[in-house]
């Protein structure tokens, strides 16, 4: 995965790679040649008492020194601006694709996963990558380089670096193979870290109000225990590399002057040609110590790579058209013909054998006890999900036929929990129209009953919203948000629950205002008040993700006893308040 994920997403960076590698084949060569210009130094100028040798050779290594220095500053920058590019791109393809999801997908990674996913994940892959460019690169050209320059110095010598190379490679190869499952528990770890952080944060009102902060502290510092466990267990296996990298090398550096100095005694080879074999033996082992750091960081790498790749192969449960249709009428008649839905896994369906029309100027509402399957039956019509029996039609036409921003263009949702992004009131109801004005705004928020507390704010429509509109009350963040579909002017409204923190009187007159707005639009309404939909050209009644009646609301009172009861149950709670 990790391979396949480097290729494809290097692939606009293969020039900058190609430059990369030339610096550091360059540079290497460079600092690999500095030990044979020191022994010329010490063997024939030194040893010889040759000034101008010395001086001569001298000039040589500070020319090579220089390049060695420019192609190693050229290399880092390159490397750098590549990894740097990777990352950007893969963490806009992970959101790009993330935003294609369906509402399943979405549930079946987690918030928090997709957020560790695009920022840790694509980090320790950019590390990665960037480190690859300033040191593996590097790596096998100096071991390579390293071992033929020694042995043009004594190849008496050269039993020393069969030994020593090898016993550090696999020595440090043992200590990695047990890393690698380390490295992927400590993901899964971050993960849950995330995921109680991200519910404690979002719910810290309801932890409050049930005293459950103790509990919760628990469950955090289970978590956080965990993944400091696992991180620990795949430290003191990091802790083990050092040692045995210096110890290998301090122990080959006494092989070299032990063995070379009687090699020196017989006359078999020259105290620089020694001097140089030791440096080359310490820049191969250096090189192997470069390959190891890097091979220390590929397993958690691989890990990574798997988790995004993982994200970026789920294809997304509602598939655009092959070949779209975008002309249709605009008649905005909704209809729904036998729709099933069932989440995947589950023993039963949600919604079965629902069957209705809704057409414009006429407002259809839904109302069931709760887990009757309303909110689900509503999310099929944008298609945030898709039906797995039958069809949602919009002006004949299945949804599934259709462009799906010409679906989403001609619809306005109020969800369930209305949800606001940082930034201003305007910019919150622009999201609606981007070309919206500030007239068009006030407008739109005299109809929700919003315009009185967004005039009293510092600022009006400038003033600041917080991320999940949490400086704002209920009712007020339900009242932007219904300001945010009436800026749209969609063709189908859809309000999902919109009214729920409203008071009645508010309520009421925001449906009021409501009706000449949307005279020549489809409304679809899910509330759990029957005062809000009593007036509805058509309510449908769920019962166990059934239609059990269908009709207005005197009707529903005489035929439905499911309705019936639920009417009689909120006027008792109404009486007994």
């Amino acid at each position: 995965m990790l391979i396949r994920l480097l290729r494809h997403q290097l692939r606009p960076y293969r020039r900058l790679l190609a430059a990369v590698v030339a610096l550091q084949f360059v540079g290497t060569m460079a600092s690999l040649y500095l030990p044979s210009l020191n022994a010329d130094i010490i063997d024939r100028g030194v040893a010889l008492g040759d000034t101008d040798q010395i001086m001569r050779t001298g000039g040589w290594m500070l020319v090579v020194s220089l390049l060695q220095i420019a192609c190693s500053i050229a290399a880092v920058y390159l490397g750098a601006r590549t990894a740097m590019g990777f990352g950007r791109d893969v963490r806009g393809a992970i959101f790009e694709h993330v935003n294609r999801f369906s509402a399943r997908e979405v549930a079946r990674f987690g918030a928090p996963s997709l957020i560790t996913r695009n920022t840790n994940d694509v980090q320790q892959v950019q590390m990665l990558v960037l480190m690859s460019c300033t040191m593996l690169v590097a790596a096998p050209i100096m071991c390579v380089g390293g071992v033929v320059m020694a042995l043009r110095e004594d190849l008496g010598l050269s039993w020393l670096m069969v030994v020593s190379v090898p016993v550090l490679a696999i020595a440090l190869g043992l200590i990695i193979r047990r890393m690698v499952p380390g490295f992927r528990e400590m993901q899964t770890r971050i993960d849950a870290v995330n995921r109680v952080l991200r519910e404690q944060i979002t719910g810290i009102r309801v932890v409050r109000a049930f005293v459950r902060e103790p509990y919760e502290t628990q469950r955090f510092g289970v978590a956080n225990d965990d993944l400091t466990a696992t991180a620990l267990r795949v430290g003191r296996l990091m802790a083990l590399i050092f040692p045995l990298v210096m110890l290998v090398l301090n122990v080959s550096s006494v092989a070299v002057l032990w063995f070379g100095a009687q090699r020196v005694d017989a006359g078999q080879i020259q105290i620089g040609a020694l001097t140089a074999f030791l440096q080359y033996l310490m820049q191969i082992l250096m090189a192997v110590m470069m390959a190891t750091f890097m091979l220390m960081m590929v397993p958690r790498a691989a890990v990574c790579a798997e988790r995004i790749v993982e994200v970026l192969d789920t294809e997304s449960s509602v598939v655009p058209p092959a070949e779209p249709m975008i002309a249709v009428t605009r008649r905005a008649e909704l209809e729904l013909r036998r729709v099933a839905f069932r989440y995947p896994g589950a023993s039963a369906p949600v919604l079965h054998d629902i069957s209705f029309r809704a057409g414009p100027g006429r407002t259809t509402a839904v109302i069931g006890s709760t887990g009757a399957g309303k909110t689900t039956l509503l999310t099929l019509i944008p298609r945030l999900v898709d039906p797995t029996a039958g069809a949602v039609l919009v002006d004949g036409v299945d949804v599934r036929l259709l462009e799906p921003d010409e679906v989403w263009r001609r619809i306005g949702l109020v969800p369930q929990r209305p949800y606001l992004f940082s930034g201003t009131v305007a910019s919150n109801l622009r999201y609606g129209n981007p070309d919206a004005t500030d007239a068009e705004l006030w407008a739109a928020l005299e109809i929700a009953q919003a315009r009185d507390f967004v005039a009293e704010m510092p600022g009006g429509l400038d003033a600041p919203i917080a991320q999940g509109g949490t400086n704002v009350s209920g009712g007020q963040r339900q009242r932007l948000a219904i300001a945010r579909a009436l800026v749209r002017q969609p063709e189908i409204y859809l309000f999902d629950d919109s009214f729920s923190a409203l008071d009645l009187g508010t309520d009421a007159r925001l449906r009021a205002a409501l009706k000449p707005v949307t005279a020549d639009a489809t409304v679809v309404i899910v509330a759990q008040r029957v005062s809000t939909i009593v007036d509805a050209d058509q309510i449908i009644v769920l019962e166990d993700g059934g239609v059990v009646g269908i009709g207005r609301h005197q009707e529903l009172l005489e035929n439905c006893p499911t309705y019936a009861e639920i009417v009689a149950s909120q006027q008792t709670a109404e009486v007994a308040a």
